[in-house]
């Protein structure tokens, strides 16, 4: 099957020597939700960032991400349009408070969506009551802060889903929410991913996110991909030192709550060879030396580690 996003080595790079992508291939097939994990600082916001074409002044990427069959990195705006909708990481940032909520997707609308405006406001209608936000027409009228952060969220899926995208990326879409408004969200965005037959790019820390949501995963660290594959297969049998041990940090699957020892490297000074080589617990002399490739050790899993568990491999 052909894939729908298909991010072939890309690299990200700021002025002044930072590097924060180095080499990241992901692929995204139709209908699939795609899951990206890591600390803060690996570089998951900075992947979706590149793909959209809206880096920060002085950073440069390259490498390629095709998408539909064409590669979007050099002009996204002009070759995307309207066809990778976006939800962002925080509802109470994202939305203008002093337009109405209504206007600012009719905004998204009338720039990237064919039809009339009466054609894109019963779409919308049709959406807000698609993500179950309460009275689709005064919701229309109200401001940012007339709703909830919920509330809120529903509004940006919407804003997403309104030039009838076939991927979604979103940027740790919960993260400001309450533990049930997440799982609501969460249910929300799933169920619309399913009948909708929507491909999503989903970036997150939590792998109870990923377990309730994604089909896949890739597991990024210091800007590479150290692990890749079925989301239950990655969970279950965990093969990169650095996805074992953030397994270990999360509440619902630790033993006994361990954090990792150090941190991620920042982008100005990245080590030599492995990038989790100073970190991690099997790490050799050689891990400085060499970086460890990513190769394919399963059907649908890969992995970048010159000393993973002997067992799963």
């Amino acid at each position: 099957m052909t894939a729908l996003l298909d991010i072939e080595g890309l690299r990200v790079d700021m002025r002044g020597g930072a590097q924060i992508l180095d080499g990241v291939s992901i692929t995204v097939a139709p209908g699939q939700i795609m899951g990206v994990v890591g600390e803060s600082g690996c570089g998951k916001s900075t992947l979706l960032r590149a793909m959209l074409g809206i880096l920060p002044r002085g950073a440069t990427a390259r490498g390629r991400v095709m998408f539909e069959g064409r590669d979007i990195l050099p002009d996204q705006a002009a070759q995307a349009r309207g066809r990778i909708g976006f939800v962002p990481q925080d509802p109470y940032l994202s939305l203008n408070p002093t337009f109405r909520a209504g206007d600012q997707i009719f905004e998204i609308m009338r720039r990237h969506a064919t039809g009339t405006r009466a054609d894109h406001r019963a779409k919308l209608l049709d959406l807000l009551r698609a993500v179950q936000l309460p009275d689709p027409e005064a919701a229309l009228r109200k401001y940012p802060h007339e709703f909830s952060g919920g509330q809120r969220q529903r509004l940006l899926i919407a804003a997403a889903l309104s030039c009838e995208p076939s991927l979604v990326v979103a940027d740790e879409p919960t993260t400001a929410l309450d533990v049930t408004t997440q799982r609501e969200i969460l249910g929300l965005l799933r169920e619309i991913a399913r009948a909708r037959g929507l491909s999503m790019l989903f970036v997150t820390h939590d792998f109870g996110v990923l377990a309730s949501l994604c089909d896949a995963v890739t597991v990024l660290y210091a800007g590479r991909v150290a692990e890749a594959g079925p989301t239950r297969a990655v969970l279950d049998a965990p093969t990169h030192p650095y996805t074992r041990l953030l397994l270990a940090c999360h509440p619902d699957r630790a033993v006994e709550l361990a954090g990792i020892p150090g941190t991620v490297p920042p982008a100005t000074a990245q080590p030599s060879g492995c990038r989790f080589h100073p970190r991690c617990p099997q790490a050799q002399a050689h891990c400085a030396d060499a970086v460890p490739p990513l190769l394919a050790i399963t059907e649908g899993r890969s992995l970048a580690c010159a000393h993973p568990e002997p067992a799963l491999v």
